[in-house]
């Protein structure tokens, strides 16, 4: 039975911690080091991504793609900075487009 395989990817200093949990860390800098280790990671055929929202911002396209697709799961994690709101917009997107109105905030068709 293999075991799913999850990956995170952001700045150094805000994923380190995960590399002491046996996760695979992709430290980057940048929109096109991410768009690269993203790359890698779909052909790793892993399960969970974990990305942190300021390198998120910088791929948007890709993930976007990814989001279409049913795994891997994509997950917006804040960096040591802190949390820009981007995790919490994306699973309000994916809320709305399950059930079609907004459930978390109580506004429909926002």
């Amino acid at each position: 039975m293999s075991m799913y395989k999850v990956a995170v990817v952001g700045d150094k200093n805000s994923i380190l911690g995960f590399k002491a949990l046996g996760v695979a860390t992709y430290p980057v800098t940048g929109g096109d080091e991410a768009a690269r280790a993203l790359s890698e990671i779909v052909r790793e055929k892993v399960a969970v991504i974990c990305i942190t929202e300021a390198v998120a911002e910088q791929i948007q396209p890709q993930l976007e793609e990814l989001h279409k697709r049913l795994l891997p799961a994509v997950v917006l994690i804040p960096n040591n900075q802190g949390s820009l709101g981007l995790g919490m917009m994306q699973i309000k997107k994916n809320a709305e487009k399950a059930i079609g109105a907004d459930i978390l905030f109580g506004k429909e068709g926002s």
